[in-house]
């Protein structure tokens, strides 16, 4: 069995709303589904964005977000004119004033990242550069395991995996997310590529994770070995 990362979703008080502005954003279109809105890769291979109905507040910062590449300096500068004129804001994270990448949040607070050009880290992945999350090593030799992407960076505690197509990459930066908090407003979607949704569980559970449950919807809950949520649909 094996399985594909389908889509980074995002909980949305208004996921029509939000949807908009990453679709403006990324020059992009949005597609209504039947649960939630889609924002579909502008690109090939590229990352789907997919914006899900939620009441809960939010609670502190994501575990997960998003960092976009600049091909120059003006292209950087227009990217971060653009957020701020659908909606965004810039945020303080704490980070120094030497620091190149731009951090911004989105109309709901979501926090992401418009990096500097000439990045060399993101070259080549376009304009979706990463998922930037916190994990510890542990979870990042994890995900190489569960999507068959090999590490692209292993140093320290800090972790990339990349699809052997090209495209966005996910890493993990050694900081692992606080205890309990299960699946947050930002989490993966997975699709067994057999169509065995069952099997394809089973063997993610031999990987490292752990069952939370099954959605209404049917698609079975999971949590990483730092115990962070995703979905298998």
């Amino acid at each position: 069995m094996s399985c594909h990362l389908d889509a980074l979703a995002v909980g949305a008080h208004d996921p029509s709303a939000l949807a908009r502005f990453w679709a403006g954003l990324l020059g992009r279109d949005t597609v209504e589904g039947p649960g939630g809105v889609d924002v579909p890769p502008g690109e090939d291979p590229g990352l789907r964005l997919r914006f899900l109905p939620t009441a809960r507040p939010r609670a502190g910062r994501n575990r997960m977000h998003l960092d976009l590449t600049s091909a120059t300096p003006g292209d950087q500068r227009a990217t971060v004119e653009r957020a701020l004129a659908l909606g965004g804001r810039h945020l303080d994270v704490g980070q120094l004033p030497e620091e190149e990448h731009v951090v911004l949040a989105d109309p709901e607070g979501n926090e992401f990242c418009v990096i500097e050009a000439g990045n060399r880290f993101l070259e080549g992945c376009g304009p979706v550069g990463a998922v930037a999350c916190d994990g510890t090593r542990a979870v990042g030799l994890f995900w190489a395991a569960a999507l068959a992407w090999p590490l692209v960076w292993d140093e320290g505690e800090e972790t990339a995996v990349q699809s052997p197509r090209g495209g966005p990459k996910v890493t993990w930066g050694g900081s692992p997310p606080a205890p309990g908090t299960g699946r947050g407003r930002l989490h993966l979607d997975l699709v067994p590529d057999g169509g065995d949704r069952e099997a394809e569980a089973d063997r993610l559970v031999g990987l490292g994770a752990a069952r939370a449950g099954t959605t209404a919807g049917g698609a079975v809950e999971l949590a990483d070995p730092d115990g962070t949520g995703f979905r298998l649909l």
